[in-house]
């Protein structure tokens, strides 16, 4: 009985979280105009290649794309890098402040976003790098979370490994590439997950960054499909569908080691 109230919970669960991609994916392909229709159309229609046609000639959506995927992924890759190495650092490495610049890493968490809008956009323009890729990548690149999850991940790190390590002649760059990362490939799996969706999503930076249309992003491009007296509802709805692809795939790249990064914790041998 226990069961099978679980699986009936699970299951309404998922019916209302698939819902709305179902939605999104219907909407795709009918015109703007039949989405208002009464009733609204609950199976696809026959409007998804003059959608797709439509919405390259409005925004080039796969120089979008080819944008997005190619800043996510350098982000994605640079910022798991300094959140391993710092975090390395601040689990392993005994030195004066270590647990106070712990502290200022976490407390940067706590602080708004918005707050740091205007004097990062003083920063970039100072530097000439308003309206470049560097800008929506750089300023972001030390992520406290990143480096606090990696920190946790190399606390436990037995240390006679790194001894051994040393002792064969090793040194510390590469005992941390050849021996430390191999061990934490599933937190930084779960790293990868999160830091490519952050910057998957981003929208509030890159449209005040970015300002020529062959450097926008899928959200800042997708943002520009809602005009003053006219909203192209399908182009918006098949935008999303097709942003969602890279994150699915992404996802289902690194589904294990996600599970086992947010696991990994759970169980102390």
């Amino acid at each position: 009985m226990r069961r099978t109230l679980v699986w009936l919970v699970a299951t309404v669960g998922a019916v209302i979280s698939v819902v709305p991609f179902y939605w999104m994916v219907v909407a795709s392909t009918h015109d703007s105009g039949e989405l208002f229709a009464s009733p609204p159309p609950f199976l696809p229609g026959a409007e998804l290649l003059a959608n797709i046609a439509n919405l390259e000639k409005t925004i080039h959506f796969s120089r979008v794309m080819i944008t997005s995927v190619w800043t996510a992924i350098v982000y994605t890759a640079l910022s798991a890098l300094v959140s391993a190495m710092c975090g390395y650092g601040l689990a392993k490495y005994r030195f004066r402040g270590r647990g106070l610049l712990l502290g200022v890493v976490l407390a940067t968490m706590m602080i708004p976003f918005q707050v740091l809008l205007v004097p990062l956009f003083q920063m970039m323009a100072s530097v000439g790098w308003v309206d470049t890729y560097q800008a929506i990548i750089v300023p972001f690149l030390a992520n406290s979370f990143g480096i606090f999850l990696m920190r946790q991940a190399f606390i436990d790190f037995p240390d006679e490994l790194l001894e051994s390590g040393r002792l064969d002649g090793a040194g510390d760059l590469r005992i941390f590439y050849r021996i430390v990362l191999p061990c934490v490939r599933p937190q930084l799996g779960a790293l990868v997950i999160f830091t490519f969706m952050g910057q998957w999503n981003a929208f509030i930076w890159p449209l005040l960054m970015l300002n020529s249309e062959e450097r926008f992003t899928v959200p800042v491009a997708l943002n520009h499909l809602i005009g003053l007296s006219r909203v192209d509802y399908s182009g918006l709805m098949l935008g999303a569908f097709l942003a969602t692809l890279p994150l699915a795939l992404i996802f289902l790249l690194f589904q294990r080691q996600f599970v086992s990064g947010l696991l990994g914790g759970a169980v102390k041998g």
